[in-house]
């Protein structure tokens, strides 16, 4: 097994984590791999590559051009989560720009390897599928989540998301240990950066959350839920 994991490392909602073990077997002998620095691109934004990347190990971030000029954080992914894979399919030009936040290992995948194991493999050929299927149900879901909340709900719904499946726990919460700038999270919150700035002052007062260089910690878990969801 490639970068020494084992069978059912992997998050059970990432591609690899879904496949059976004979599936991401056969997936993983499929290109090269790659490591990739802390900081260093991986896929760029308007490129006419099609090639895939499968994380093994490590974290990305996906962001693209808005029209104000800005980067926009559109998703993070993680090992066991295929990038790249829309260019693959249709052919055109790169969606969004993807970034390591910490060292990353990559397997390497032609669109022709790719092609050529979805062929011959329907249950990984499902697999993806499934796959970019969820992306998009994902980002349905973030919209409608997001509609009549004002600016700190959002900026709570997505710190307590981000503390959840990125972060590692710590105490009665959890730390962010990946660098997010508060434009960054404005974006992924709908927000403005002023909104933001505010909403972390007044959850750093309170002690639910506590922003730092490069990385975020959820002091308290239990209180982020509450005012993300309204709980009283």
């Amino acid at each position: 097994m490639d970068a020494g994991r084992t069978d059912g490392d992997w998050p059970p909602g990432t591609l690899l984590g879904g496949l059976a073990p004979a599936d991401r077997r056969r997936l993983l002998e499929l290109g090269t791999r790659v490591p990739y620095p802390a900081g260093r691109v991986l896929l760029r934004e308007g490129d006419r590559t099609d090639h895939v990347l499968i994380l093994l190990n490590g974290l990305v971030k996906v962001t693209a051009h808005a029209d104000d000029g800005r980067d926009a954080l559109l998703a993070v992914r993680v090992g066991g989560d295929i990038v790249g894979e829309f260019a693959a399919v249709d052919g055109r030009p790169r969606s969004a720009t993807v970034t390591a936040c910490g060292p990353v290992l990559a397997r390497s995948v032609t669109r022709a390897e790719l092609d050529a194991c979805t062929r011959a493999e329907h249950r990984i050929a499902h697999a993806l599928q499934q796959t970019v299927v969820a992306k998009l149900r994902a980002a349905t879901t973030h919209r409608v989540t997001f509609t009549g909340c004002d600016a700190a709900t959002r900026v709570a719904r997505v710190l307590h998301h981000l503390a959840l499946a990125y972060g590692a726990p710590a105490g009665a919460g959890a730390e962010i240990r990946w660098p997010i700038t508060q434009q960054e999270l404005a974006t992924l919150a709908g927000a403005s950066e002023p909104s933001v700035h505010k909403t972390l002052r007044r959850f750093r007062e309170t002690e639910v959350v506590t922003p730092g260089y490069r990385s975020i910690r959820v002091d308290d878990l239990r209180r982020l839920h509450a005012i993300a969801y309204a709980e009283r």
